[in-house]
């Protein structure tokens, strides 16, 4: 397994080591001792999967107070997966990393406690693997607004489809910040 740096520390991109021969390929997908030893610490507790068509966007969506980290990848497509920095004091408050995943490249990527996440759908159909650090906490759900232009996400795709919560969420600097996750806030 290779474990890739983005522009944002902490927010890793993972190769795992693919087997493939004329029957297909096999790959661990996960396996807590080896990347604890590459740096990746999280119990993860909840797994979601979603299947999405061409021109999907979701996000960008984040907990707090119950943050969760988020180990990512696609099963099926591909998507433009991106990972926004939003803890209060961090020296990259408001900068994003992006990154491919797809069936053909099989890789992963890691997002930390404190960043909000979002993709979009590049191929016909994509389906999608989520494993989260903590479970899903209605009252602890939170969004940013896809468009922010002061994040300026360069997403893949103009108009994308999008659900109704997700064209509602603020731009980050209208954010209150009690409801940001704080920089070093995390165990």
């Amino acid at each position: 397994m290779k474990v890739l740096k983005t522009s944002i520390e902490d927010v890793l991109i993972i190769e795992p080591q693919v087997f493939s021969d004329s029957r297909g390929f096999f790959m661990e997908t996960y396996q807590q001792d080896r990347y604890e030893r590459d740096g990746i610490h999280a119990v993860f507790v909840q797994d979601n999967f979603s299947c999405s068509v061409q021109g999907t966007l979701r996000g960008l969506h984040y907990q707090f107070p119950n943050a969760q980290k988020k180990l990512v990848q696609v099963l099926k497509g591909e998507v433009f997966d991106v990972a926004v920095d939003i803890r209060v004091g961090s020296p990259t408050f408001g900068k994003w990393a992006g990154v491919l995943l797809s069936e053909a490249n099989h890789r992963q990527l890691f997002i930390p406690e404190g960043f909000a996440h979002g993709f979009a759908v590049l191929s016909s159909e994509a389906i999608f693997l989520y494993k989260c650090s903590d479970y899903y906490a209605p009252n602890s759900e939170k969004g940013i607004i896809w468009n922010d232009p002061d994040l300026d996400i360069a997403w893949p795709i103009p108009e994308p489809i999008l659900s109704e919560k997700d064209m509602r969420y603020p731009c980050l600097k209208d954010m209150n910040l009690e409801e940001l996750p704080p920089y070093g806030g995390f165990k």
